[in-house]
């Protein structure tokens, strides 16, 4: 019996200093993990997608239902600020980078006065023309019946 107490008190000793290591290799797994190219991160897009190029296109004096048409439902609309209007875009790539964009947009009487933030309209030097607007004819819809329907009504049993 003494023969097997030694070696049992010594992987008792083993096994129970080793729970006190398994943390630290536990919270170092995590971080080595993010660091290899093993694993494809995703990118992350938050809130509404703000251009240049649409922020050309607000003009003093529009109205809240047309610069929501070019811009989109607002991210915040402060419930104490009615008249202002808050746009936000995050984008975070999986490698890391963060893109952050913010517009404000001020109101008063239903129309716009002024924008603040990151973007600002800027005039355009020279526009494009307007493309001529194609009209396509479209064919009415032939509604052909199915095998299925033409057997029920050989059959008698057609839908009324």
């Amino acid at each position: 019996m003494r023969k097997l107490l030694l070696p049992g008190a010594v992987v008792t000793l083993l096994l129970t200093s080793g729970c006190g290591t398994l943390g630290d290799i536990g919270d170092a797994i995590p971080g080595s993990l993010e660091r290899t190219p093993l694993f494809y991160k995703i990118d992350v897009q938050q809130g509404n997608s703000i251009e240049q190029s649409t922020i050309n296109r607000l003009e003093p004096g529009m109205s809240k239902n047309q610069v929501q048409f070019i811009l989109g439902s607002p991210m915040l609309i402060d419930v104490f600020h009615l008249d202002r209007w808050d746009y936000y875009y995050s984008m975070k790539r999986g490698n890391g980078d963060t893109e952050q964009k913010h517009v404000a947009l001020f109101f008063e009487d239903g129309r716009l006065v002024r924008t603040e933030g990151d973007l600002r309209p800027e005039p355009v030097e020279s526009e494009a023309p307007l493309q001529a607007t194609e009209i396509y004819s479209v064919p009415d819809y032939n509604y052909k019946k199915g095998i299925i329907t033409r057997m029920m009504e050989g059959v008698g049993l057609e839908k009324e």
